[in-house]
């Protein structure tokens, strides 16, 4: 086994020295020893991948269809892509000129960013918030100026916005919005993407407009930040949770045609082109299963319903969720707020694991993240053993008080 030569070290890129390994992923790792754990950590559907999507691309590798694509992606994915985008959020964009295929959203996430920043550059990160978008930046040289949302309903609004691009002017490159989100499930109506829309015409920003749980909305119909700013958005979006394909890796990157050649430069010295057979499976799925997550969304409603309630009657405060497959719940007074050290613990004396909300940035922490992304008899031994571990703790306060 080599070993490493030490000062090769101090010649790595520096940049990599501001970031660390994923809190989500190291957790998951810590808990994944332990046994009989109910596992609500997951970020993607429990569903398979609808069969007519998994034939198409058993029939793409039967086909031979082995052979380099298109460095943005099939030319009849892209069309299908397109169609999609127009049919279901009435949407324009160009097959040929204005859409890239991805390996999945994340790649879509870090060409997006590698694109647009150069040192120094700032990026508006409304939190509580997926965390990818944080390192990413940093490592591409920019800067994250956080807006914490939790005293709005985990919503930006116009005047946080406003606020946010006063203090810190120019320097400010782009807006990052993710919605329904990843980790409150809160969305943006059609009223709050045009309030921002009105702030943001006014100046040369980017948004980059994370919307890969379009077709998880439950109560309203999903409007996306492109109908209202298409000129500056950098819409993303896929097949991995509207089609529980989140293995193929597909995702889609839409944006005027002068901006799209510039993010197919990093893409295309970053990934090349995307898998064959996942790009034949992407394209039945847009093609012929424009509605398959509408039984998925049935499901995960009834489960967010379930799910929400219980936490209500246990003292938690939940922003019930508009979209996607998340509840993110305040821990109760009298319970350990540091979310870390709460989650551990549920797992080692309850076996039950959550992510702590600390993983999610400014404003984060005292909360947890649930995914309801499980079945019904999970979810019910979940809050079984949230009960028994809210109810011991807090007797165990009581006592010591």
């Amino acid at each position: 086994m080599p070993t490493t030569r030490e000062s090769l070290l101090t010649k790595l890129n520096t940049r990599l020295n501001l970031v660390g390994p994923s809190d989500i992923l190291a957790f998951n790792a810590e808990i994944a020893k332990l046994p009989d754990m109910v596992n609500l950590t997951l970020g993607e559907p429990d569903f398979n991948t609808p069969e007519h999507v998994k034939q198409a691309a058993i029939a793409s590798i039967a086909n031979d269809e082995s052979h380099y694509a298109a460095s943005n992606g099939t030319l009849s994915l892209r069309e299908a892509a397109a169609n999609f985008l127009a049919t279901k959020y009435n949407l324009d964009y160009d097959a040929n000129t204005e859409l890239i295929v991805t390996i999945g959203a994340t790649e879509a996430i870090y060409t997006a960013l590698a694109s647009v920043l150069n040192a120094g550059d700032k990026v508006i990160i409304p939190t509580p918030i997926f965390p990818l978008y944080i390192p990413i930046t940093l490592v591409n040289g920019g800067t994250p100026v956080f807006v914490n949302t939790t005293a709005n309903g985990f919503v930006l609004s116009p005047e946080m916005l406003e606020a946010a691009i006063a203090e810190h002017g120019d320097a400010i490159k782009a807006v990052v919005l993710n919605f329904p989100s990843n980790p409150t499930g809160v969305t943006y109506s059609a009223a709050d993407l045009q309030a921002l829309a009105a702030v943001l015409e006014k100046h040369d920003i980017f948004v980059i407009s994370d919307e890969i749980y379009s077709e998880l909305t439950y109560e309203a119909k999903h409007v996306s930040m492109a109908q209202y700013l298409p000129a500056q958005t950098i819409l993303i979006n896929g097949v991995s949770k509207s089609h529980a394909m989140t293995g193929y890796r597909i995702g889609i990157m839409a944006a005027p045609a002068a901006i799209t050649q510039q993010l197919g430069k990093i893409h295309q010295f970053t990934i090349t082109t995307a898998v064959n057979a996942a790009m034949a499976a992407a394209e039945e799925a847009f093609k012929h299963g424009m509605d398959d997550a509408q039984p998925m969304k049935i499901e995960y409603q009834k489960r967010r319903d379930y799910v929400y309630d219980q936490l209500l009657q246990l003292g938690f405060e939940v922003a019930k969720p508009a979209g996607a497959f998340y509840l993110f719940a305040k821990i109760p007074a009298g319970l350990n707020q540091i979310s870390m050290e709460f989650a551990r613990d549920l797992a080692t004396k309850n076996h039950l694991a959550i992510i702590p909300g600390g993983s999610f940035g400014p404003g984060g922490e005292g909360y947890i993240r649930i995914s309801y992304a499980a079945s019904m008899t999970q979810l019910t031994a979940a809050m079984q053993r949230l009960t028994a571990y809210v109810t011991e703790n807090q007797k165990v306060v009581i006592a010591n008080d």
